[in-house]
């Protein structure tokens, strides 16, 4: 329980369902000063947690605080400082939720002897004769499974979604109608452990130098760990036509900058392949991919290789395609999985 109107309610649905429920909140982010994550609205704040304490008292169920400060720490917070460092752009809400709500989280509720772990996230699980299949949230501007496609079979057996069935302004109506004081708290849209501007959790970064595609200096640039693929600002670079990213080499210390319509791509080479299914596919096939959280599905034909890797071809050239970044596979409303994007490979390859 995050101290947010959705987890609330997930938690009082399954009350009314007549199911022993334990509210657990994740202390993950206990250094920020407390006055600043307040401002923030971060789900790790005092005051987050006495909303979320709050909300247990008017259901009646107990709340427990978990520390989770290590694990976060390492494979969420260390890995997003990492990934930046390299080049690439990560979704840390993507790490979290592999490395710490639905592991770490998982386990520990086990240990308190909870047979599923529930949680605010807007998706869906259904069965069939196959096993189990991550499914898209009823409310489609809410769907959160892009940030779940690396759960598995053993997960989706453990977790519920309860929220997923419904459309976001009906959480809110059920969390009023019980006199919760989340319900109408602003969501969240940052990133939680960012106050203000991720770069201030890099540190001292190298300044890096500006090139076009033909390799020509165009100057002093800001460190490469700033940019990301696609981006316009910061660029600072007075032309006739507007720059964008194209590309980020932090070995060499260079920011590779073009126009916009260098920015297409054709496909992209993933690693860390994930399939949700029990029996993923072993030859090419069609579907739509994502490529950023919030961006619309494009057709492609995904073809699985030996060590977690795919490969992925558009049938229409994308823009920005993002290293670091996560290209999630759907079928209709099926989410199939997905993988962290290597390289995009050029419109022209």
């Amino acid at each position: 329980m995050s101290g947010g109107v959705d987890s609330s309610v997930a938690a009082a649905l399954l009350v009314a369902e007549g199911c022993d429920v334990i509210g657990v909140t994740m202390e993950i982010w206990p250094e920020m000063d407390q006055a600043e994550m307040a401002a923030h609205g971060g789900c790790c704040s005092i005051g987050a947690v006495e909303d979320a304490r709050g909300v247990c008292r008017v259901l009646g169920i107990p709340h427990y605080v978990l520390n989770l400060r290590a694990p976060f720490e390492r494979d969420v917070i260390d890995a997003f400082r990492r990934e930046y460092r390299r080049g690439r752009t990560p979704n840390p809400c993507i790490a979290c939720n592999r490395e710490v709500k639905f592991s770490e989280l998982l386990r520990r509720a086990e240990a308190l002897g909870a047979d599923f772990l529930a949680t605010g996230h807007y998706a869906r699980v259904a069965r069939d004769e196959a096993g189990l299949r991550l499914l898209r949230a009823v409310d489609p501007g809410k769907d959160q499974t892009y940030v779940l496609w690396g759960l598995g079979q053993p997960e989706l057996g453990r977790v519920r979604f309860p929220v997923g069935e419904h459309h976001k302004p009906e959480i809110r109506r059920i969390a009023q109608g019980l006199g919760l004081a989340t319900w109408d708290k602003p969501d969240s849209q940052e990133i939680c452990f960012v106050a203000r501007d991720y770069r201030e959790l890099l540190g001292d970064e190298p300044p890096a130098r500006f090139r076009d595609r033909a390799g020509n200096d165009l100057g002093v640039s800001p460190p490469v760990a700033h940019f990301t693929v696609g981006q316009r600002r910061g660029i600072g670079i007075a032309a006739d036509r507007p720059y964008y990213v194209l590309e980020l080499r932090p070995d060499e210390g260079v920011v590779v900058i073009g126009h916009q319509e260098d920015l297409l791509g054709a496909g992209c080479l993933l690693e860390d392949v994930h399939f949700v299914a029990a029996s993923p596919p072993e030859a090419a096939f069609s579907c739509t991919v994502r490529i950023r959280a919030h961006g619309r599905e494009s057709l492609a034909q995904v073809r699985p290789a030996a060590g977690a890797t795919a490969e992925v071809r558009f049938l229409e050239p994308q823009p920005a395609i993002a290293p670091g970044q996560s290209a999630v596979f759907y079928r209709g409303e099926e989410c199939l999985g997905g993988g962290i994007i290597a390289a995009a490979l050029g419109a022209q390859t």
